[in-house]
């Protein structure tokens, strides 16, 4: 029996609550560029997730969330648009016959995060992940060309799906403001303690960089 779209978010969020008390605040060197699923997500603003709060904590929600979507839209397509469909699995079945798929099978924390750190500058990556897996994708065959007919289609059936997406993000949001209180209770209890820390840490650090008795 299909989850309706409230018990799916709510078994999200619940997921994201139990994986928040294992969060720690990351010791290496973070990627400069902006998350696109993360960035002014609407998403994370229903759930009362500021954009103050670490990104790896936003993230792993997001994600959770863009699942109950990508899976809606899955289904949407497969019934109401079939070239769209087609391409899909054109597509599906190209992926499934790479060598090196390094960006399956993650856990949500991770799924859509960067493969490799930011290159230092004057210090090339001898090789990178995703420089790896850009070359086993390389060598599959390329997609069947399409007519521009075809094409015209697509984008339209594309569109339709773009639409729908929407319309289960606007859902969404809704949903999750039901879940505001929990989701921040966590940020209190689990995340704003440890960044506390790290900051007093810090600045103790700075007010005292040559004490001999600092460790």
């Amino acid at each position: 029996m299909e989850r309706s779209l409230e018990t799916q978010v709510g078994q999200a969020v619940d997921a994201w609550l139990r994986w928040v008390p294992r969060w720690e605040p990351a010791t290496h060197r973070g990627r400069v560029a902006p998350c696109r699923r993360c960035l002014g997500s609407p998403i994370l603003s229903a759930a009362g997730i500021g954009g103050n709060v670490p990104h790896g904590v936003q993230h792993g929600l997001s994600t959770r969330i863009k699942a109950i979507v990508d899976h809606a839209v899955a289904e949407y397509t497969a019934r109401n648009l079939p070239m769209l469909q087609a391409e899909l699995d054109h597509q599906a079945d190209r992926n499934r016959s790479r060598t090196y798929r390094p960006a399956e099978g993650l856990d949500p924390e991770y799924e859509g995060m960067p493969l490799d750190p930011d290159p230092v500058p004057g210090a090339p990556f001898l090789f990178t992940v995703a420089g790896l897996a850009d070359e086993a994708s390389a060598e599959l065959p390329p997609l069947p060309p399409l007519s521009d007919e075809a094409k015209a289609a697509l984008r339209q059936e594309v569109a339709l799906a773009d639409e729908y997406a929407n319309m289960i993000g606007r859902e969404i949001c809704g949903i999750l403001l039901r879940h505001r209180l929990s989701v921040q209770a966590a940020i209190s209890q689990y995340v704003e303690p440890q960044i506390e820390a790290m900051l007093a840490e810090l600045s103790e650090a700075l007010d005292s960089p040559f004490d001999p008795d600092s460790p």
